[in-house]
């Protein structure tokens, strides 16, 4: 009944090109557990990561498909979150990354650029769980531990994007803990607007997600 007005997309008529690769949107979304609580901080807490299976296979993925001419690249992330996962949230203004990669019916093909796609990533912070969404009948959704979804996922390039995930989030952590004032930063954190019916997009909050850095702080998301 909720998703009774809106149905997925299909076909690729509307479908973004460039150098002759398919550009996709997808995200990583993603929730925080309280857990034991930290002298360094009010409260640690871990993250957990929602992927979909599909028919037929016992690995999982993010959701994610093809960023179309009439969107954004963060609206159609929002939009393939909503259709393949059923889920609203807050999604970060910039990607984690870009990745290149061959779509799964062309694996095999020797022409280097034949199915080749390139992929924008971000991180999506789950506010709502729909009871029913467009594409429920091939995708079920399951939140894992980041240990447990490196071991499930199905692609190398999606588990590059969440380690990266994870160090932005770490990193982001370790700054809210120590900034003097960690109210004012988490305002600033939330500003957003809204790209879509789907999601909100976080504004920047100085915090990159960038795989150079290492996070050696005590106080890290837990995995």
């Amino acid at each position: 009944m909720i998703m009774a007005s809106l149905q997925a997309r299909k076909g690729r008529l509307r479908q973004r090109y460039e150098d002759q690769l398919r550009l996709v949107a997808g995200c990583i979304p993603y929730k925080f557990e309280k857990n034991d609580e930290n002298k360094n901080c009010k409260m640690e807490k871990k993250v957990l990561v929602l992927m979909i299976s599909t028919p037929n296979r016992d690995d999982l993925v993010f959701p994610k498909g093809g960023w179309e001419d009439d969107e954004t690249v963060s609206e159609a992330a929002c939009r393939e979150a909503l259709e393949e996962a059923g889920i609203r949230g807050l999604l970060d203004e910039n990607p984690l990354g870009v990745w290149e990669f061959r779509s799964k019916s062309r694996m095999n093909s020797c022409n280097s650029k034949e199915g080749g796609c390139r992929g924008y990533m971000f991180a999506l912070e789950v506010t709502e769980e729909l009871e029913s969404w467009p594409e429920q009948a091939n995708y079920k959704r399951i939140w894992l531990s980041v240990e447990e979804a490196i071991k499930s996922c199905r692609y190398d390039w999606m588990i590059d994007a969440l380690k990266k995930f994870l160090m932005g989030i770490n990193t982001e952590r370790t700054q809210l803990c120590n900034s003097a004032d960690s109210e004012d930063s988490t305002a600033k954190e939330h500003q957003m607007y809204s790209p879509s019916p789907g999601c909100s997009v976080k504004k920047p909050s100085g915090v990159h997600h960038q795989p150079e850095k290492s996070c050696t702080n005590d106080c890290v998301v837990q995995v």
